[in-house]
């Protein structure tokens, strides 16, 4: 579970837009984006895009286009993939995949009935990345010249490093973890900004990007980062379930008073039954030390450029393979040439 700071966050974030974020280089947790493009490009009853031999399309309409949308608004992106997920992750995985199953069994009762609209909720729930997903996502990437990076263990923790070393300027993720990583600069809703119906209700918002600085959250909360992290572990992260009935509010009052985390440890054991369910050391030592690569202004300057766009294998993969329409492809594939062209010509040393 992704720790649930957005009542704390709400009154730090600044909401922004694509023009904004012009000129900057954005680190993009891929899983996060990838599956937010699986949850939200589906059809009425839920499911999502495949081609005619069953395989999901989803994600690649997602990255074809909304990333194209980026380098339209002048945006570096560079895609951070997961790599091994720490042990202590294992319990969330697991809990993750029952939750998953469950919705895909209320998503087929919710058909079988005709409530398409609850059919489509429950089918969002459902939504899983394999192995096949993934490395779709990486082939389009590398046709379109689009800059990735293979994480040792966590996406958000290496996009995290990533900002903090002042290689990129801000990470790009929906969940709050990034800041128990060290994040200096989060952006929420970069590639799913738009117009969006609510679940269940006839209602439609207009989601933006948001931008929110560690700094900033930190100081309005009265926190140390350290502080920050023992809030997520008392509410609960991928890395522990949290203590029962601790929210947001009594998370925040019960770490401001004390400094350091056995006061933490003592003060749960004291007053509620059980406590943390893990090795609470083991759980700020994944958000403090994580396994990451460092790496030059060179190296990531270096797959920031990438290699040029492809358009032959952009349509080969989406139009042949995937049946994409070819007219659409096309034509934003010529975009993409001439974005990444534009780009070319200003230099390595523009990059970062």
């Amino acid at each position: 579970m992704a720790v649930e700071l957005g009542p704390l966050v709400s009154e730090v974030k600044e909401p922004i837009s694509l023009d904004d974020l012009s000129g900057k280089t954005i680190a993009i947790d891929a899983y996060n984006t990838i599956y937010q493009f699986l949850s939200i490009i589906r059809g009425p009853d839920g499911t999502p895009l495949k081609d005619s031999r069953g395989n999901v399309t989803s994600h690649l309409s997602g990255l074809f286009y909304r990333t194209i949308n980026l380098l339209e608004h002048k945006i570096t992106p560079i895609f951070v993939f997961d790599g091994i997920p720490p042990a202590l992750k294992q319990r969330t995985i697991e809990a993750r995949m029952a939750r998953r199953k469950e919705a895909a069994a209320e998503w087929e009762k919710a058909l079988k009935k005709g409530m398409l609209e609850e059919a489509r909720t429950h089918a969002m729930a459902s939504t899983r990345i394999n192995k096949e997903i993934v490395q779709s996502s990486k082939e389009l990437l590398g046709y379109m010249g689009i800059g990735c990076m293979q994480a040792p263990s966590e996406g958000e923790a290496q996009a995290a490093r990533l900002t903090r070393d002042g290689l990129v300027d801000a990470s790009a993720t929906q969940d709050y973890d990034i800041f128990l990583f060290g994040a200096d600069v989060a952006v929420r809703n970069l590639t799913i900004s738009g117009r969006r119906k609510l679940p269940r209700k006839n209602v439609f918002v207009e989601i933006t990007p948001e931008r929110v600085e560690l700094k900033r959250l930190l100081s309005h909360l009265g926190l140390s980062q350290k502080q920050l992290i023992w809030l997520g572990m008392l509410m609960g992260t991928d890395f522990n379930e949290g203590i029962e009935g601790v929210g947001p509010k009594t998370a925040l009052k019960i770490v401001k008073g004390r400094k350091s985390l056995k006061e933490i440890v003592d003060y749960v054991n004291e007053k509620y039954k059980g406590g943390f369910e893990v090795d609470p050391q083991e759980v700020e030592d994944t958000f403090t030390k994580p396994e990451t690569h460092g790496m030059s202004r060179g190296e990531i300057a270096s797959a920031l450029k990438g290699a040029k766009a492809d358009k032959a294998k952009i349509i080969r993969f989406l139009c042949d393979e995937h049946e994409f329409s070819l007219e659409r492809v096309d034509k934003f594939a010529d975009m993409l040439v001439g974005y990444k062209s534009e780009a070319g010509q200003k230099g390595i040393g523009a990059w970062v």
